[in-house]
């Protein structure tokens, strides 16, 4: 069963309100991505094997695989690990960038103005992907993501979701969204 939109969201909601990333945060997630990175590949394909697997609905914005139901079917797509590893090369962007906030900006705004305008994916999705990305990490990378480092990655998450859904807006996201559905 496809998990709803209000599912996680609500007064406590981390995402929702995030505080600022302290310099401790920032070495946590640098030192925790760092051993992520290296291997990118199969995180990134775990992560949105996941992503489709647990949200159907996410598939949709998505031609070449949309219509793939397995699991092990679409770990094998090409389409789906070009497109694991250009999430997981933003991240990193993202990452090697915290101390930059101008960069920061520069990617979110490429990367919502894509999202909203050409591939008109709802922003939740962003929040979706954020919790799935956080599961996987913590599963598959448990000696590294520990509680505290969780929380960290939590705050960069709830950022960059508040960033996206401000360019969203900046675009006119909600107009959009009414006249096209």
């Amino acid at each position: 069963m496809e998990r709803t939109q209000g599912e996680g969201e609500g007064e406590g909601d981390p995402l929702e309100r995030p505080g600022p990333l302290t310099d401790k945060d920032r070495l946590m997630i640098r030192d925790s991505w760092e051993k992520v990175y290296q291997n990118c590949d199969d995180a990134g394909v775990a992560i949105l094997v996941r992503l489709f697997v647990n949200f159907p609905s996410s598939k949709q914005f998505f031609s070449q695989f949309k219509h793939i139901e397995e699991a092990e079917e679409l770990e094998r797509s090409g389409q789906l690990r070009k497109h694991a590893r250009r999430v997981m090369n933003a991240i990193n962007t993202l990452v090697e960038s915290l101390d930059n906030s101008d960069k920061v900006a520069s990617v979110l705004q490429l990367v919502g103005k894509a999202h909203a305008l050409r591939h008109k994916v709802d922003p939740v999705y962003f929040k979706i992907l954020s919790g799935v990305i956080l599961e996987v990490l913590g599963e598959e990378f448990s000696s590294v993501i520990t509680a505290e480092v969780g929380a960290a990655w939590t705050k960069f998450f709830a950022m960059l979701y508040c960033s996206i859904t401000a360019v969203y807006e900046e675009v006119g996201w909600t107009k959009l969204a009414a006249s096209t559905g």
